[in-house]
């Protein structure tokens, strides 16, 4: 059997790498700052090395006792003990007095007393002053040489001081551990901090390698955007996290609403309501300005608390208007089989006229019944020219009789020219359910004989639909709701989307509905002559 293919193409996580690319930089980083830290420190202490020198040669320089001594014919006598005085005074590792020809007066070390000095002079022979980084006779040191001056500002001695790198080594070597100390715990900190960011982007990318996430980046937007259905994912805050193609076009969105609030889309407020339930939802029926949706929500939840909600849409639009067509086509079949068996009763009574030898009698009663028909089915034809609507009134027109309704159409009914963007299905829509209602009203409440008038009429200013029935109305207090859906006069359950449904076409045509309930109930609609972009 062949193995699954695997996607993952590293061996580390994301995490994983992060935390080692983090302690590298972090390791680089203290590296970097001990290295500048330690050349800074032994510049500095160099400095106040030669800085310490300077002074206490200058100190030593301006004594008046060595310049009186400089001029005996003993001067190391008296100088050498003074320079052992100093030597144990100061910190400085040696002090060297010496004749303006650099023959040493005094001397650390007694026997290179009368030797040569081993440095350069020349500057302090010149009556300046000398410091530098040489190798004596005590090793590599910091010295300074000063000019000592006796009468007519002459020089009669030179004085040196100095402190030798190993001492200046050392004292460094007192400042380098505190400052590898703080190094160390900054790389423990640093190490720390970067464990619990690497573990806490662990737990939320579940250990996946790069590759591998990228992988998925990948599928999941091939899927969101190729897919037709909506897919929208609000915040427990109400907000947009995410929208895919789909759920733009069936909500008519411009642009992507990623962030931004939902209440701030122009939505239908029962559509907002349910994107946000505190409840899960399926397959719930709402209507917007253009399309019958089917909407799915499920609450996500981590930790036991919502994070929010994902949405699914699917387009019932073309669903709901085949389901309005064979409703129509129903209930003309059920009209054909009511005038069908009507048809058989007349045509049973006229044969027993003939079979009782009262001829004229049957042809009577069969030529009255044609006529009737026939006025109805003539009248209907030759005021409107739309053979959808003209198919749709007779069979309303059947179905009423049926139901004891009686159902009239207007003299002034004329429709010659629909004109452009009026569609056949949204005539069914929209008529079909206003006959719908006006025949349930009149049957349920008239107080008289149930009736129900049609009156469709188009011209100049548009196509004019108008129905009116003796029922009980619709009361005042739900005028605001009556093209709501779900709003129904009837009890049972399944009804209040055809007022919602004719509500959506004729917004979709720029149009208008007018409702007066002063006798029963009159629907107006008015749809305006012009091309309809949608």
């Amino acid at each position: 059997m062949p193995s699954t293919p695997r996607i993952r193409t590293s061996h580390w996580s994301l995490a994983r790498q992060l935390l080692i690319l983090q302690l590298a930089v972090l390791l680089v980083l203290v590296a970097g700052g001990i290295a500048i830290a330690y050349l800074d420190a032994k510049r500095s202490t160099t400095d106040r090395a030669g800085e310490q020198s300077l002074a206490v040669a200058r100190a030593i320089a301006d004594a008046p006792d060595v310049a009186g001594a400089a001029s005996t014919a003993d001067p190391t006598a008296t100088l050498q003990p003074y320079a052992q005085r100093v030597l144990a005074d100061t910190k400085v590792d040696f002090v060297t007095i010496m004749s303006p020809q650099g023959i040493r007066y005094t001397h650390p070390n007694p026997a290179l007393i009368g030797r040569p000095f081993l440095g350069h002079i020349e500057a302090a022979q010149r009556g300046g002053m000398v410091t530098e980084t040489y190798t004596g006779s005590l090793g590599p040191s910091v010295r300074a040489v000063v000019p000592v001056f006796g009468a007519a500002h002459r020089v009669v001695a030179l004085v040196s001081v100095g402190i030798t790198i190993a001492a200046i080594s050392a004292e460094l070597q007192d400042r380098v551990w505190p400052l590898l100390g703080v190094a160390a715990a900054v790389l423990v900190v640093g190490a720390c901090g970067g464990w619990l960011v690497s573990a806490r982007l662990k737990r939320q990318t579940r250990g996946i390698a790069p590759g591998e996430l990228s992988n998925l980046f990948e599928y999941h937007e091939a899927v969101l955007h190729s897919v037709r259905e909506g897919v929208l994912l609000i915040g427990s805050d109400g907000r947009v996290g995410l929208c895919n193609d789909g759920a733009r076009t069936l909500l008519g969105l411009g642009g992507d609403p990623a962030g931004l609030p939902l209440s701030g889309l122009g939505l239908p407020p029962e559509l907002t309501a349910s994107f946000t339930a505190p409840e899960t939802r399926t397959e719930e029926l709402h209507l917007t300005d253009s399309r019958v949706l089917l909407v799915s929500t499920t609450l996500v939840r981590s930790g036991g608390r919502a994070q929010g909600t994902v949405v699914t849409l699917r387009d019932h639009t073309e669903l709901q208007s085949l389901t309005g067509e064979l409703t129509t086509a129903r209930s003309l079949s059920e009209a054909l089989r009511s005038q069908a068996h009507e048809a058989a009763n007349r045509l049973h009574t006229v044969v027993s006229l003939v079979e009782l030898g009262r001829p004229e009698d049957a042809v009577e009663f069969a030529t009255a019944e044609l006529a009737l028909a026939q006025e109805l089915t003539d009248r209907v034809m030759s005021a409107v020219a739309e053979p959808v609507l003209a198919a749709l009134l007779l069979g309303k027109a059947a179905e009423a009789s049926e139901r004891g309704v009686e159902f009239t159409i207007t003299p002034d009914t004329v429709i010659d020219d629909l004109g452009p963007g009026v569609e056949g299905r949204d005539l069914v829509t929209i008529l079909g359910n206003l006959v719908d209602n006006g025949i349930d009203a009149a049957v349920r409440g008239a107080s008289g004989r149930p009736a129900v008038v049609v009156t469709a009429r188009s011209g100049k200013e548009g196509l004019i639909l108008r129905v009116a029935d003796n029922g009980p109305g619709v009361p005042e207090e739900a005028a605001e709701d009556l093209f709501r859906r779900g709003w129904s006069t009837k009890a049972d359950e399944g009804h209040g989307l055809g007022l919602a449904l004719v509500a959506q076409a004729v917004r979709r045509y720029g149009g208008s509905i007018d409702v007066d309930t002063d006798r029963g109930a009159v629907f107006t609609v008015r749809l305006p002559r012009q091309e309809v972009v949608r």
